[in-house]
């Protein structure tokens, strides 16, 4: 997959940065704190929006809270490289319940999902439906004990 690079700001810049910190800002205050008006900046968002730069809105959840206590990253080899079973498998995997992030990888590994699940048997459910149907050579878990660092904001400035 080949992206094009977009030239964008110093203003793009505080706007992206400002929403990465807080993306339920008002256009009023989002304005404010970039330093424009707030039909400037409204102009500034719709570009960024039509030129995918910007790719929706998230509520930060504490999964703990609701039940969610086990993250998994699960690391796979799979004897089967095809553009077709990539999609096959990527299909296949945003179909289980539990996965919140599916990369392709280089270097000794092929894919890297995270999961996030109610435990050890959420975990199993997870597993069993993973494998059910897919031929993979390896696939291992590393369970989370602390979230050191996450969903930390890009650095644009």
């Amino acid at each position: 997959m080949t992206t094009q690079s977009l030239e964008i700001d110093k203003i793009d810049r505080r706007i992206l940065m400002a929403l990465q910190a807080d993306a339920s800002l008002s256009q009023r205050a989002l304005a404010d704190a970039v330093g424009l008006s707030q039909n400037a900046c409204w102009r500034r968002l719709q570009r960024l929006t039509a030129e995918g730069v910007l790719r929706g809105q998230r509520a930060e959840l504490d999964l703990a809270r609701l039940g969610l206590d086990l993250v998994v990253m699960v690391m796979i080899k799979t004897p089967h490289h095809s553009k077709d079973w990539a999609i096959a498998f990527k299909d296949h995997v945003a179909r289980i319940p539990g996965v919140v992030d599916l990369y392709r990888i280089g270097g000794e590994w092929d894919y890297l999902i995270k999961v996030v699940t109610e435990g050890i048997s959420g975990y199993d459910r997870f597993y069993q439906q993973l494998v059910d149907g897919f031929d993979l050579s390896v696939v291992t878990g590393h369970f989370v004990m602390e979230e050191m660092i996450s969903a930390r904001p890009v650095q644009l400035l």
